[in-house]
């Protein structure tokens, strides 16, 4: 059977809610924008000498609410990511003593990963560069307004 244009449409969507082309050119130019981003990220991070992934966790455990530390399972969920290979990047990050782990005070069988000086200080470093990068893109890094 032949594609028409109404087949882009699920069974059961109203003439209404079909996307028009300047809706996937926003979500075009939105991923874009996202993948420039990524990209500057990084790059950035590299050329810290630490992987895209490394700075992640960093920010991920500095940035994680209320507190100063962040447990492996809250890591990886942040990073969309499976346990083990947090565990993984946990014990890389060790080796290059940009975190620590240690046991919960409150719940020993849990482990809180925490932030070395080094890693504050090449995550305020990497921190800084984001922050210009979003800056720069002021105008031209917006959220799709798509009719749902």
């Amino acid at each position: 059977m032949p594609a028409t244009p109404d087949s882009t449409v699920s069974p059961g969507t109203t003439a209404a809610s079909k996307l028009r082309k300047a809706d996937f050119e926003q979500l075009s130019e939105f991923r874009y924008q996202m993948r420039r981003f990524e990209r500057f990220s990084e790059r950035a991070a590299q050329d810290a000498g630490i992987t895209p992934l490394q700075y992640l966790l960093l920010l991920h455990i500095k940035g994680f609410p209320g507190r100063e530390w962040a447990t492996v399972g809250e890591l990886a969920e942040r990073l969309q990511a499976q346990h083990h290979g947090v565990v993984a990047l946990v014990t890389r990050c060790e080796g290059h003593k940009l975190v620590e782990r240690r046991p919960a005070e409150h719940d020993r069988r849990q482990v809180e990963v925490h932030l070395l000086e080094a890693g504050e200080r090449l995550l305020v470093q990497l921190a800084a560069l984001h922050r210009a990068e979003l800056k720069s893109l002021t105008g031209t890094f917006a959220v799709p307004q798509l009719d749902l």
